[in-house]
């Protein structure tokens, strides 16, 4: 039988026989090292430990504790997971599709009569136990697409059969352990046994394909871990982020509400709400005006003739609401930019105009699945602090570099870290492959000239053009996609956008699409998580609460809160006839800053007595030294 030359990692070579596997290459080096191998990468493939190797190349082992292994091993228990659903409920279940996600895996059922709930959980982690102990071997069978067809009919396994239809391959792998079969590419872990430290966490609904028009699924959430340490941590995790969940801080602080009367994704904002609103739309039109951007507004709806020029009615119709005013079609703008070029487009400009900066806390309606809406995170009404510049393409380096350090110092001053990602042309788009290559290359410059790390999202960039995509990282680490630079030579050309040069001549300009919050209410969604609803004081909706002992008192907290509010503090006064500490625990689970408490002491030095959030008490202070403190810490924020 001929040999094959492995290369390993540290450069030796092993001689092994044509149709040894990796698991049989691992045995030559150690026993240790072979039990510990989940997977392998062969000539840069990843691949199971026991495929056979037909081929001399390059071999890395995947250990259980190495990076690269968390993946396989939660999509292994995936298929686990499903196995154990399928033993206890057998044919009443059906199994769609598994795969492991960022922080876990997930597997979607179908079910007419079975409706799983949290308490099946234990049982079916109970029964996963079971099977990781049996040490079932996990091994990968090749077939035919139509003996597969044939296989999973046979076991009433409908959606199997039309992912396989779909695929339209002749061959296809299966995964097998035990009784359970699964289509799958795998690579998987070799046996049940090495699947040992998983929790189910939640369960959603999910329509088969993400399509609405079809069967609703069962979705159960879970995660594995190489350790219990680790999963231990990512627990506490997620028990923060239900304690820092946005929608229920929101009834709690009395932010906002939704209404089914309304409609869904439509978001009714209350005073207490409306006042955070209000502030991060000031200090945006602030922030703005003075890195030389100017105000415009455009039209909720515009003509659907518009939409068609865009490329908005061909590639985002179906995201998009359409209505009808005597006669004529109209399209209710998903995006701000057409009316922003129409702006442009209202009189002749220079080179010596450019570059343009338009501003707008532009809402827009997009029509959102219904499964898909989450609070603040995902509605159909939301504002947007969008911008479009409209440049020379010598000035987009330049341009480009400002909206950066614009996300750079906004992100600082809410207290975020972030990440960037370069997005390259989509499969569905518009535009000439030059522009393309011209716009894509034009962000690329900027991020490296920026030495800001940055990842490649292949094939994910607008219709129109590719864009910077910033993550914001919150408190709990998680990534938050925000801000947004996308670079369009396409619209320009659809529109018929021009400006004189020094030539006299008319030439085509480039326009940025931007934010820098994104969505309004998606990014007071992830405030609130980030901050846990306890805003530092200048986003407090209510920076200070004044608090009677008694009603002796009354008339002189009166006097505090009117002295308070005429000096634009944002103040509220609780006078209700109850205990001291039952209003201080209620302004403490509204979490208002400052709690400004006033006894008889107070009333006679004409005071009063701060107490913060977290309960420590300050010192005694007269009404204007506290207005002091409040700006004073207000301007060390802003």
């Amino acid at each position: 039988m001929a040999l094959l030359h492995i290369e390993l990692p540290d450069g030796s070579t092993k001689e092994v026989e044509s149709g040894s596997t990796p698991h049989d290459v691992a045995t030559t080096i150690g026993e240790g090292l072979a039990r510990q191998s989940v997977a392998a990468r062969f000539n840069g493939d990843l691949i199971d430990v026991t495929k056979p190797l037909v081929k001399s190349g390059k071999l890395s082992l995947i250990t259980q504790n190495s990076p690269e292994a968390l993946e396989i091993i939660r999509h292994s228990s995936a298929h686990l997971m499903a196995q154990a659903v399928k033993e206890l409920y057998g044919s009443e279940v059906q199994v769609t599709i598994g795969p492991a996600i960022k922080d876990g895996f997930y597997y979607d059922f179908y079910s007419e009569n079975k409706k799983f709930v949290p308490e099946d959980f234990p049982i079916i982690e109970a029964k996963m136990t079971e099977l990781a102990k049996a040490d079932q071997p996990v091994v990968r069978e090749e077939m035919s697409s139509a003996s597969a067809i044939e296989l999973f009919r046979s076991m009433g396994e409908d959606y199997k059969v039309e992912l396989i239809e779909d695929l339209g391959e002749d061959r296809v792998s299966l995964y097998r352990q035990g009784d359970f079969v699964d289509l799958c590419r795998g690579p998987h872990v070799p046996r049940t046994g090495m699947l040992k430290v998983f929790k189910l966490t939640s369960l959603a609904g999910a329509y088969w394909r993400g399509n609405e028009n079809n069967a609703m699924l069962q979705r159960i959430y879970a995660t594995a871990f190489q350790n219990k340490k680790e999963l231990k941590t990512h627990l506490h995790r997620l028990e923060e982020a239900r304690k820092r969940d946005h929608r229920k801080l929101g009834r709690e602080l009395d932010l906002f509400s939704f209404s089914e009367e309304a409609g869904a994704g439509l978001v009714l904002w209350h005073p207490k709400g409306a006042m955070l609103r209000s502030i991060i739309e000031d200090f945006e039109r602030k922030e703005h005006l003075k890195r030389g951007y100017e105000l415009v507004v455009g039209p909720q709806i515009l003509k659907t003739e518009l939409w068609k020029m865009s490329g908005h009615y061909d590639h985002y119709r179906e995201n998009m609401y359409f209505t009808e005013v005597d006669e004529q079609g109209y399209g209710i703008k998903p995006m701000n930019c057409l009316a922003h070029m129409l702006i442009y487009k209202s009189k002749p400009r220079s080179y010596r105009n450019l570059p343009i900066r338009y501003f707008e806390l532009g809402t827009v309606h997009r029509h959102e699945k219904s499964g898909v809406l989450h609070g603040l995170l995902r509605v159909r009404g939301f504002t947007q602090d969008d911008a479009h510049i409209i440049c020379r393409p010598d000035q987009i380096d330049a341009e480009v570099k400002g909206v950066m350090d614009f996300v750079r110092d906004v992100a600082g001053i809410f207290g975020f870290e972030y990440v960037m990602e370069l997005s390259t042309r989509p499969e569905k788009s518009i535009g000439s492959d030059a522009d393309w290559e011209q716009a894509t290359s034009a962000l690329r410059s900027a991020l490296e000239d920026s030495g800001l790390p940055f990842e490649l999202n292949e094939g994910d960039g607008a219709f129109y053009g590719p864009k910077i995509d910033v993550k914001l990282k919150d408190a709990l680490d998680r990534e938050w996609q925000c801000a947004t630079i996308q670079c369009d030579f396409t619209l320009p050309e659809r529109f018929d956008l021009t400006y004189v040069g020094t030539d006299g001549e008319k030439h085509r300009p480039v326009m940025l699409h931007r934010v820098i919050l994104g969505s309004i209410e998606r990014f007071i969604g992830v405030l609130i998580e980030h901050y846990a609803g306890s805003f530092p004081l200048w986003l407090s909706p209510v920076q200070a609460i004044v608090l009677n002992v008694t009603d002796n008192q009354a008339a002189y907290a009166q006097q505090v809160f009117e002295q308070l509010r005429n000096a634009g503090v944002r103040v509220e006064i609780d006078q209700r006839n109850e205990k001291l500490g039952f209003k201080i625990r209620e302004a403490q689970m509204a979490k208002i800053p400052y709690m400004l408490v006033i006894g008889d002491r107070e009333m006679e030095t004409q005071t009063v007595a701060p107490r913060f959030r977290d309960g420590k008490n300050l010192e005694t202070t007269s009404v204007s030294d506290f207005v002091g403190l409040i700006n004073a810490e207000v301007d060390a924020f802003r």
